[in-house]
């Protein structure tokens, strides 16, 4: 508040003027304070000496000293009106704050934030989806097709032409689809069904078929993944089973650990540690070392923090040996797990349904896809866990998230029926380094719990 305002607002009786115009002055007014930047203190002492005594002293000068008198007037500036004077006029509180930006405010200024679009590039229809958050319809297979389960079919959508083709229809006694998932060289579709039948697909250009046919769960199976030419499978049966394609006898190993529904399965890229989660509220890591033909494996670690279902899982593509999980509707937590020690290493309250999780594999950073109440995207910066964006466009809950195989694109299926195509991670033209995968010391041995 300046002096006039202040002054005008507490202002006393005008009984005497003279007397509170002197209190007011006094009081009032505003302390003047010099700027010594802008002082001639030479020429100041100069006026206060030199120049008196010229004054008081009118004789009649010699040449020399009118000469030495005007050099010393250049130099000095005599001319000038001012000895003390402002440069300029004091900046307002808030001129200063962003002329003197804080340390933080100076970071983001120096290193832009990534433009991260707020709508889907494209939106696809995708009707008869299942809500059903245990299951598994989307995936985005390295021959970037994304294949997408539909009630009783699976559709196949090219994202390098955009054209689409039906794969397969079941009958009501098959169906509905309950998981689709690329073998990781494109050539092979696992497809999943409510009768707890796995088949095997062989995706040729121009035309498809049915290879084979796999049985060993006794209830559907609801989750499917891939470690080289081992697919394992998840059922309603509380199984998860290791199958090889490539033999007759294709169960070679099953898991035992889990007492409900199967809702998630992930290899490490190493293929040596698999990460699985149920509607027990559990999450189990599992070691392929310690498989043998038609065992029941132990689990190499049991983490019990989640409160609710776990189909989120994501290991992290620059630290091998971590892992993350997201929980339910009751837990709504993002967890971080040190898979070779089996501790928690940080647990974040997302304030809704986690039903996806996707990491970024150019930066560090999280995605991952909510349902009540929001049904958003949000973008999460590691290891703070500070919010970059959130993403809406979805009306219900975003159940599936699938990645580009260039890891920049993210195509997400939400109850609300549509398919959506998100430019999340970047782009693809700008040149960034891909991050270096952290190997842990034998990270490949059984570890002594």
């Amino acid at each position: 508040m300046d002096a006039g305002s202040r002054y005008n607002k507490f202002r006393p009786p005008l009984i005497n003027n003279q007397m509170s115009h002197k209190k007011r002055t006094r009081e009032d007014l505003d302390r003047f304070i010099p700027n010594r930047s802008a002082m001639d203190f030479d020429y100041a002492h100069y006026m206060l000496s030199g120049g008196k005594v010229k004054k008081e002293h009118n004789g009649v000068n010699s040449s020399s000293k009118e000469a030495y008198s005007k050099q010393l007037a250049e130099v000095f500036n005599m001319n000038r009106a001012r000895i003390l004077a402002f440069k300029n006029k004091p900046p307002h509180s808030a001129d200063r704050i962003s002329e003197s930006p804080s340390p933080i405010q100076q970071s983001k200024t120096i290193k832009k934030r990534r433009y991260i679009p707020q709508s889907s590039e494209r939106t696809l229809d995708a009707p008869d989806i299942v809500d059903d958050f245990y299951l598994n319809l989307v995936d985005w297979g390295s021959n970037n097709i994304i294949a997408i389960a539909l009630g009783n079919s699976v559709y196949l959508w090219d994202a390098s032409d955009g054209s689409a083709t039906e794969l397969l229809t079941v009958d009501d006694d098959f169906g509905p689809v309950t998981a689709v998932s690329w073998s990781p060289d494109g050539k092979h579709l696992a497809v999943a069904l409510n009768n707890s039948h796995v088949q095997l697909w062989d995706i040729l250009q121009g035309s498809s078929r049915l290879m084979r046919t796999l049985r060993g769960h006794r209830l559907r199976v609801g989750s499917l993944d891939w470690n080289g030419h081992i697919l394992t499978t998840g059922g309603m049966d509380s199984m998860i089973i290791n199958n090889d394609v490539r033999v007759r006898s294709h169960v070679v190993g099953t898991y035992r650990g889990h007492n409900q529904e199967i809702c998630g399965l992930k290899w490490s890229a190493s293929g040596q540690q698999l990460a699985s989660g149920g509607n027990d509220n559990l999450v189990h890591i599992w070691s392929i070392s310690m498989g043998s033909a038609n065992t029941t494996h132990q689990w190499v670690h049991r983490m019990t923090d989640h409160t609710a279902a776990v189909k989120a899982l994501s290991w992290c593509p620059f630290q091998s040996n971590m892992v993350a999980s997201g929980g339910g509707v009751g837990d709504q937590c993002i967890k971080f797990w040190n898979t070779n020690t089996g501790a928690c290493l940080n647990s974040v309250n997302t304030g809704s349904q986690v039903c996806s999780l996707l990491w970024n594999r150019h930066d560090r950073e999280l995605l991952s896809s909510h349902g009540f109440t929001d049904n958003q995207l949000t973008v999460w910066k590691y290891p703070s866990m500070t919010k970059i964006s959130e993403l809406f466009g979805h009306t219900s809950r975003v159940l599936h998230m699938a990645q580009s195989p260039d890891g920049y694109t993210v195509a997400t299926a939400a109850a609300d029926e549509t398919l959506r195509l998100w430019n999340v991670f970047g782009n693809p033209k700008e040149t960034k380094p891909v991050l270096k995968r952290k190997l842990e010391p034998f990270f490949d041995l059984a570890q002594i719990r």
